[in-house]
Parts: C-alpha cells; structure tokens; sequence
C-alpha cells in the first residue's frame, strides 16, 4: 500500500467533503482522489516497495449498529460528551475536521480489497453525510430537532409567528434588491452575523437546557439570517431576492 503524507490526505480529503457524500448515491466514472494521488506516485521513484500479500481489514466505524449510530457517535474524540443536553451545541470545529480527516483516511473505498469497497462506500459517505450537517449550526440545530422527530428543514409550516421578525426579514430583501453595489450590503452583512451569531448562542442555551420549542423556534429563525446571508453573498444587481423561510 502507497504511504500518503498527512498533508496530502488533508488536502484530497477537503475535496471529497465539497463533493458531498456521493459514493452510495450513485456509480461515477469521475477519477477518485485517491486514485489520481497513486497514478502520479506510479510515475515518481520509491524508495521502498512491499511485496507483502497481506490485504488491509475493511474499516469499522465506532461500535453499533448503523442504524442506531447518530451523526456524533463517529467522532467520539471531538465530541466525547454526546449530544446535547448531555453535550454542548457548539463545536470545536478544528478538532472535528481532524477526527474526519482521520476517519476518511481509513474508510476511503481504494484502500480496502473488492470485497469490502461497497461497505468502505457506505461509511465513508455515512461519515461525509455526518460531518457536514454537524459543521454547520443550521444543519446540526435541524439534525437534533429530527431525532426528536420535529422536522423544520422541509417543513413549510415551521415558521416563526412574530411580525417583527417577519418585517425585519421583508426589509432586508428589499435592501438587497436595491443596493447598487456590493459595498450598499458591507453593513447589512455586519449586522447579519451578529444575528446569526446570537441564534446560535440563543440554540446553546435551549439545547443544554432541553427546551425542544425555544430550540425549534431559534432554529427557524437561524435559517432565516442564513438565508439573508446567503442572498448577500450570491448578489447580483438587479438580481430579485427570494429568501425562503
């Protein structure tokens, strides 16, 4: 087996999370990360070459079954406390990106014999799919309220019933759809954070204290500003503003 240096699985692993969890999805002819990396080693001196036959054990994600795994359960370095209310709501973020780079390091597909790739697939997208939805403080507000079984993802009726907020959200539409230029929205993004910043200290306190309404009521205001957000960064002038909600 080719040795990769931890740089080097740090940055072709940061491509596959871009890429979303998309090996069980569906068979791809797109060239694997892994795979382009040994093709150029092929091509480069080695100093070393094994000549063992001995065939590397598929990876086995942490004890449990995977349906009763939850997203935490894979990274129980970083998140050795669990779940809220056990656990804190808020992430080491860095500490999380190291335990996935690790994890993905050994449940890559290519580094595990034929017989054993589809199951490698099946974790390494289980741990793609987990990874980006606790990274993100929407995504892992939403995932926590799901297990509970309260849905505001996709649910259309997951709104917050407050004109103030209502009125506040109509105004920043119009303020972006007006702006004449990127530099008319530097203020707006500005107050915007510190929005999104506040729901996600308002999420803290719910989940530790396992308020399951305050905790709903939050995260729908946080997909809110994330939307806001998001149509500041995709600006274009004369570009309508649809801020879903």
């Amino acid at each position: 087996m080719y040795s990769l240096r931890p740089a080097a699985i740090r940055g072709l692993l940061q491509a596959a999370v871009n890429a979303g969890a998309s090996h069980t999805a569906r068979t791809t002819t797109r060239p694997c990360l892994f795979c382009a990396h040994h093709a150029l080693s092929q091509n480069s001196p080695r100093r070393h070459q094994s000549t063992s036959s001995t065939r590397e054990e598929p990876f086995k994600a942490p004890s449990g079954s995977q349906q009763s795994q939850t997203h935490y359960s894979f990274f129980p370095q970083s998140l050795s406390a669990g779940p809220p209310p056990e656990g804190p709501f808020t992430i080491d973020l860095i500490a999380l990106k190291r335990e996935f780079l690790q994890l993905q390091a050994k449940a890559h597909p290519d580094l595990h014999p034929q017989e054993h790739k589809k199951r490698a697939e099946a974790t390494s997208a289980r741990i793609n799919e987990a990874y980006k939805t606790l990274q993100s403080p929407l995504l892992r507000a939403q995932y926590l309220l799901s297990q509970r079984g309260i849905e505001t993802a996709e649910d259309e009726t997951a709104k917050v019933d407050d004109p103030e907020l209502l009125m506040e959200v109509l105004e920043a539409r119009e303020q972006i759809e007006e702006a004449e230029s990127e530099e008319d929205l530097v203020g707006m993004k500005d107050e915007n954070e510190v929005r999104i910043q506040e729901s996600i200290k308002a999420l803290e306190q719910a989940f530790a204290e396992d308020d399951v309404e305050l905790a709903k009521s939050e995260t729908v205001k946080l997909r809110y500003w994330m939307n806001i957000s998001e149509s500041i960064a995709n600006w274009e002038k004369g570009k309508p503003v649809v801020l879903e909600h």
